[in-house]
């Protein structure tokens, strides 16, 4: 069940830079302004050379800006650890992930991390999982069903399954739903400025 629907991001052809600058009001001018950094984060990879598609160049930005409107539970980040992204199943980010070398969550380093078999996983703070596993998608989310991790998804009915954050492509546009329920049995505390832009779904 889809509740709302309140923003979307054009795959506009555009190169910019910049993309790590964190929103820091509260309220609809947070709300805003998270907007604008999304909007502005998206068009950063168009025309871009290479063998990563735009798409999914543009859900690695929305991975990272995810972090900054989202708490997990005390001891679930060390202080001498890393933040860890896990992808699971045939990606197709390409290179698109060394974007995430620079980049820091809350003062810790991110280390990616790749599974291709539910035994092989190991806990990590977000993890995405690549629509090549989603007729799998039942057992990844019972494995990690104990840890405090972020599941985002890219097919259609993941977040309604079971899953947190899910990416929904059409039209030249990501938007993206989120399971307020699943984050909820995580231990995941969502702001309300990315709940404000997101399609909220119901299992």
């Amino acid at each position: 069940m889809k509740i709302r629907n309140t923003h979307s991001i054009d795959l506009d052809p555009v190169v910019t830079k910049g993309c790590g600058s964190r929103p820091r009001s509260n309220g609809i001018f947070g709300a805003f302004r998270f907007a604008a950094v999304l909007i502005f984060c998206s068009s950063f990879v168009a025309r871009a050379e290479g063998d990563v598609s735009l798409e999914y160049k543009v859900k690695t930005v929305f991975l990272y800006n995810f972090t900054k409107f989202i708490e997990w539970p005390p001891g679930s980040m060390p202080e001498d650890g890393d933040f860890v992204i896990g992808i699971f199943g045939d990606d197709q980010f390409g290179d698109g992930l060394s974007y995430f070398a620079d980049k820091k969550v809350r003062g810790r380093k991110i280390m990616v991390r790749k599974f291709a078999y539910v035994d092989d996983l190991e806990p990590c703070h977000i993890l995405f999982i690549c629509s090549s596993a989603k007729f799998n998608h039942g057992r990844i989310l019972a494995a990690v069903a104990d840890w405090h991790v972020l599941t985002v998804g890219e097919w259609e009915w993941f977040a309604t399954n079971g899953g947190v954050i899910n990416f929904v492509s059409r039209g030249g546009k990501v938007n993206f739903e989120i399971n307020q329920a699943a984050a909820g049995r995580a231990g995941l505390r969502i702001s309300s400025n990315l709940l404000n832009l997101a399609t909220i779904v119901t299992e």
